[in-house]
């Protein structure tokens, strides 16, 4: 079987169980603040678990792209060392929500396995819990007795809580699990040694293929379980360990998935897979990292110096270095590896198919930026001196962090010179970095406290600001030393952050004892809203009025409004590959990211404004279509984002059905004209073929025109009101430069002179000629040539120093001439030398080198301190 059709042999034979197929989520989380990436199948399932979504469909199946770069078996580090870990890979899962359990599970998932897939019963073995008596838990023989069905008792394995007790996390939902072991070794293997014994052993060839989790318990923040109110089944299944079982090959890398890139690599590199295992890597590597790259950045995460960026980036760099260093690739390869793995996924995860010319533009930018760092990383550790034969860690780090070397290329460069990496060094290096990371981004999140049972929480800040409520239930947050209190409301007017657009503040006022607490923020958690407090209630029950800021709530939706205009604009000016790539839409200012290979011309934006505020004075209304089925918007022509995980009913968003027809849950002004005006501020790059606006409207827009208005005055009182304003700037600017050009020629003939007298000046110490003087020239450029004219009249012995004193900054130079270098002197050591005396610093190269410092008065000092190098 090919591997679409074993993904889609999955997919069918639940679909035949009763199962929904429902589409992947992106592989770029948004609405939960303790991941970054999707990691497991069932991450976008993860509010149906705790409780905080209704459940459309209680029987789901999916294939999951998924994206791990730390934990088991998963440092990236370590990914293309073996033949079975990966960064971005596919979880198949088929899921119950309160629906079937064990029973059902465990036989479709023996049938499936053994009768569609034909895998040899006599190497499956499969694994239970075995039990927990520290924490009370039963060994669970409900799934054992369930296996002895279906396999004999001598291969159902029992194991512990490490390897048969899945959690999601500290806390949530949590319970049993089941695992299914695949023995691929050979028939003369298994003959030797019991399967058995291998399994959960790291043996290469008996491997995990399944696991079925059984929640059944909530994890509470003191440690101690507490059944669910309704069980669960969460399987997820490896599709490439899966697809290398089934088309009988040792490594993941040798299927049809990794095959056709790897093949493409090695032609392009002039090589043979399977002959060099270093070469080996490097392509498995390539071939792993580009999947990672491009579906993150397809699903919106663009390669950066922060957080998810920084993943994606440094995941395309060490792919990048791999290509480098053993496969002789000097020039940018790896971006042409987007299009056909596009087309390798083209009707499964179709995002990156119509992506791909940008995503492939994105990884072309991203190579040619590193390999300059790269180079300079090389020339870096090539100019490292040793004497003992040992990189030290601290520069082994630098090179790691700053240039994106990984540890065991630069290991591999200290080999080739005899030398050796402190690696202890290196890992404490790492470990501190590390422990900076976590300590800024650690959050202690206590268990939620129940208030009212009245279920979940309704949105109506759509078409009210204000709205009575109950508090349902809270829980009390620490992070960075602050106490916080989310609430979870019965009815709430405040928006939750979301599409770009920050959440509502407000105030929450108890009805009967009229308290009053600020709501400084409101966000999602899986779907959740969650309204943040620096206080919490005294009184916690009964009836609260929750009102929004208004003003605040209409500045952003003003913004909000406008960044769907700016897209609308932006496509009729610039083309329609225009895509929304990332917003920011706050009461201040509006940030809108778009894809775009070029910077915006003045003229080009100046169109752009002229089309947007042309539609805000059509006083253009409001559009609102809520509880659209997906498919009937997309026939509609809406723009969608990809990245952005929709359900099967969409709110579209239209101002004038041939302007702007958005998919979007902000909230927006009634008629366009209440944006007032919009003003753009800024454009300019921030990403490989992505480009930024910033721009503001309504009160903002007006402050600014206000301000430019009186600067405009302003100018023209300090210029005795000129007819044209404009003319008499350029006058002043052309008189500027004629006075400049005057003065600049009476430097010249300054220095001249200068030179001829510090060169007569020129007194032999040891037989070199020393020049120490104080000068008085305008800025460092002019000391800088008067240096150089010296060192031209003296090209033998010179040993020169010159002082001097820019409105109070103390600055000292020092040039030496070629044969005074050989012979050892640096000027860049005897600067920072000579610095000491005005408290300052500087370097530099070993024939020039200056300084700067606080203290003008140890100027002279330098000078005569600067004779003890010669004398």
């Amino acid at each position: 079987m090919t591997s679409r059709e074993i993904r889609q042999a999955f997919l069918f034979f639940f679909k035949s169980k009763g199962h929904e197929i429902v589409p992947s989520a992106p592989i770029v989380v948004k609405n939960d603040p303790t991941l970054m990436f999707t990691n497991a199948g069932m991450n976008q399932f993860k509010e149906l678990f705790l409780g905080e979504a209704p459940i459309k469909y209680s029987r789901v199946v999916d294939t999951q792209r998924c994206l791990r770069v730390s934990g088991k078996h998963n440092d990236l580090e370590e990914v293309g060392i073996d033949t079975y870990h990966h960064t971005m890979f596919e979880m198949l899962g088929n899921w119950s929500f309160g629906d079937y359990f064990k029973k059902e599970a465990i036989a479709w998932s023996w049938e499936l396995l053994t009768n569609v897939y034909k895998i040899d019963k006599d190497r499956l073995y499969v694994t239970v819990f075995e039990g927990d008596s520290e924490e009370g838990l039963p060994e669970d023989t409900e799934a054992y007795g369930y296996w002895k069905e279906h396999i004999d008792s001598t291969r159902i394995l029992k194991g512990n809580k490490k390897d048969n007790f899945w959690e999601m996390g500290e806390t949530g939902p949590c319970g049993p699990c089941s695992e299914i072991h695949v023995d691929c070794r050979s028939d003369e293997e298994r003959r030797m040694i019991d399967g058995s014994t291998l399994v959960n052993a790291d043996h290469p060839q008996v491997i995990e293929i399944w696991n079925n989790v059984f929640m059944q318990f909530n994890r509470l923040k003191d440690g101690s379980l507490q059944p669910l109110p309704a069980k669960h089944v969460d399987t997820g299944m490896g599709f490439e360990r899966l697809v290398r079982v089934l088309q009988g090959k040792t490594s993941n890398y040798d299927t049809d998935i990794f095959q056709p890139l790897i093949q493409l690599i090695a032609k392009a590199a002039k090589v043979q897979y399977g002959e060099n295992e270093q070469q080996d890597i490097a392509m498995r590597v390539m071939a792993d990292h580009i999947r990672a790259i491009s579906f993150a950045i397809a699903d919106g995460q663009l390669p950066s110096n922060n957080k998810a960026g920084y993943v994606i980036r440094r995941i395309l760099r060490r792919a990048v270095r791999y290509a480098y260093t053993f496969l002789n690739f000097k020039e940018p390869f790896l971006n042409t590896l987007v299009i056909p793995l596009a087309q390798q996924f083209e009707g499964v995860f179709d995002e990156l198919y119509k992506q791909q010319d940008f995503v492939q533009k994105v990884v072309l930018e991203e190579e040619l930026s590193f390999l300059r760092t790269l180079v300079t990383g090389i020339q870096r550790f090539e100019s490292y001196h040793t004497d003992q034969g040992l990189v030290s860690g601290d520069f082994a780090f630098e090179l790691y962090d700053t240039y994106g070397f990984p540890i065991d290329l630069t290991d591999l460069m200290a080999r080739e010179k005899g030398w050796k990496v402190d690696m202890p060094g290196f890992e404490n290096a790492l470990n501190k970095q590390k422990e900076r990371s976590r300590a800024a981004t650690a959050i202690d999140t206590g268990d939620w406290v129940t208030v009212s049972e009245d279920g979940e929480t309704h949105f109506v800040g759509y078409d009210n600001l204000a709205t009575e409520t109950k508090i349902l239930k809270y829980r009390k947050v620490s992070a960075k030393g602050k106490i916080q209190y989310q609430l979870v409301l019965s009815q709430t007017p405040f928006y939750a952050e979301g599409g770009g657009q920050v959440g509502d503040t407000g105030i929450l006022i108890h009805e009967t004892s009229k308290e009053t607490i600020q709501i400084v923020d409101t966000k999602k958690e899986n779907g959740l809203i969650i309204h943040f407090s620096d206080e919490i209630p005294s009184h916690l029950e009964g009836v609260f009025f929750a009102k929004v800021a208004e003003d605040r709530r209409r500045d952003i939706q003003s913004n909000h409004s406008a960044t769907h205009l700016l897209h609308a604009a932006l496509k009729q000016v610039l083309g329609e590959h225009v895509n929304q790539k990332g917003s920011l839409v706050s009461e201040e200012v509006l940030r809108f990211d778009f894809s775009h290979f070029a910077k915006v011309s003045d003229e080009e934006l100046r169109r752009v404004e002229q089309v947007v505020n042309a539609k805000i004075r059509e006083n253009l209304a409001l559009d609102e279509r809520r509880n659209v089925p997906y498919n009937d918007a997309i026939d509609m022509g809406v723009t969608a984002l990809f990245g952005e995980k929709y359900g099967d009913f969409v709110r579209v968003i239209i101002f004038d059905e041939n302007f702007s027809k958005e998919l979007c849950g902000g909230t927006h002004v009634q008629y366009t004209g209440n944006i007032g005006f919009f003003k753009i501020l800024s454009e300019g790059a921030v990403a490989a073929g992505v480009r930024r606006i910033e721009a503001i409207t309504g009160r903002r827009a007006e402050e600014i025109i206000d301000r430019q208005d009186e600067l405009i005055n302003e100018l023209k009182n300090l210029l005795k009101h000129p007819k044209d304003l404009s003319a008499a700037i350029t006058g002043l600017l052309q008189e500027n430069s004629k006075l400049k050009k005057e003065v600049e020629k009476s430097l010249v003939e300054k220095a001249q002179q200068l030179r001829q007298v510090l060169v007569e000046k020129a007194i032999d110490i040891n037989g070199v000629r020393f020049i120490g003087e104080q000068v008085e020239l305008p800025n460092a450029d002019a000391v800088k040539n008067l240096a150089f004219a010296i060192k031209k009249a003296i090209d033998n012995g010179l040993f020169l120093v010159l002082a001097a004193d820019f409105d109070g900054k103390p600055n000292l130079t020092v040039v030496l001439s070629d044969d005074l270098v050989s012979r050892g002197l640096d000027a860049g050591k005897i600067v920072r030398e000579l610095a000491k005396e005005i408290k300052g610093g500087g370097g530099g190269q070993p024939f020039y080198a200056t300084a700067g410092g606080k203290d003008s008065s140890g100027l002279t000092v330098a000078l005569e301190k600067a004779k003890s190098f010669v004398g």
